[in-house]
């Protein structure tokens, strides 16, 4: 039996949620070893606990606080309707709850459905976006294939997670409209177990995430460029300007945005700036 008294965290059980969840865990130091079909295991520097389980079900277990932390797709929590605190946007896992319909059909819209069978394990959602449109159809639950069913012929449409639109191009499907747009969150209840160990991993995992948006670059600037080169690379205090053995150079050590890392580096190059090096962060307290 696992203790009342120390801090829970569910983690999807399988898929790429469960892979990147794994990734940005063992980044904020919640190392665990996966054994075969083992559904739990214990970090041995946090004492925390992870409980593998079924994506969907994770809103239900926070809410019911049977674990007090939870990493999920914010289109589950939608769905089950639960009251959970939404404590971090992971930024992966991003994906659309969509309506798709095959590509010979003339529907356009939700409300053209009308009267018509939809295959979706978004049963909830799924039924409110059509009341919403207008359009009274029938809902088939269906917890897996469901591309293929339209195919089948067992409903003219379906309500699903859509990434690339790949799956559904492959299943000769196109959308139609969109319900709500997803990604993986980190969820809680109010009441956690260990309020000192809740708050100390959501730091540490604040790190990681911070991580993965920045880059640090180095580089050495001529000393009559170097307000120029501030201007570039503001950073995100200030950049650390360092004496090198010429005193014509100045060393720079600054944080730079990786969507802007190719841009500020061609910038730096221009001003006169030599040996721009950028290298990966692993973890940062920002």
């Amino acid at each position: 039996m696992l203790s009342d008294r120390e801090l829970r965290i569910a983690v999807p059980s399988k898929g790429r949620l469960r892979d990147r969840t794994l990734e940005i865990l063992e980044g904020a130091g919640v190392r665990v070893r996966v054994e075969g079909r083992r559904l739990h295991a214990k970090c041995s520097d946090t004492g925390l606990n992870v409980i593998f389980s079924n994506a969907s079900d994770i809103p239900v277990l926070v809410a019911g606080r049977v674990v007090d932390l939870g990493i999920t797709g914010s289109d589950n929590i939608a769905e089950k309707d639960v009251d959970v605190v939404t404590h971090r946007k992971l930024g992966f896992g991003r994906c659309r709850l969509s309506i798709a319909v095959h590509q010979d059909k003339p529907y356009r819209r939700a409300a053209d459905l009308a009267g018509k069978r939809v295959g979706t394990k978004f049963v909830r959602l799924a039924r409110a976006h059509f009341e919403r449109s207008g359009a009274e159809v029938e809902l088939f639950e269906i917890q897996g294939a469901t591309e293929v069913m339209v195919m089948l012929g067992l409903v003219d449409g379906i309500v699903e997670l859509v990434e690339t639109g790949s799956s559904l191009e492959e299943n000769d499907l196109r959308e139609i409209e969109t319900i709500l747009e997803a990604e993986a969150v980190l969820i809680g209840n109010p009441a956690p177990r260990d309020v000192e160990l809740q708050e100390r991993l959501l730091r540490r995992i604040d790190g990681v995430l911070h991580a993965a948006q920045y880059s640090l670059l180095e580089y050495n600037c001529p000393v009559e460029q170097i307000e120029d080169a501030k201007r570039i690379t503001p950073g995100f205090s200030s950049p650390t300007v360092q004496e090198l053995a010429d005193p014509r150079w100045r060393s720079v050590k600054v944080l730079v945005a990786k969507t802007e890392v190719h841009r500020v580096m061609d910038e730096l190059e221009k001003l006169g700036c030599q040996a721009i090096l950028e290298s990966e962060l692993r973890h940062t307290r920002l």
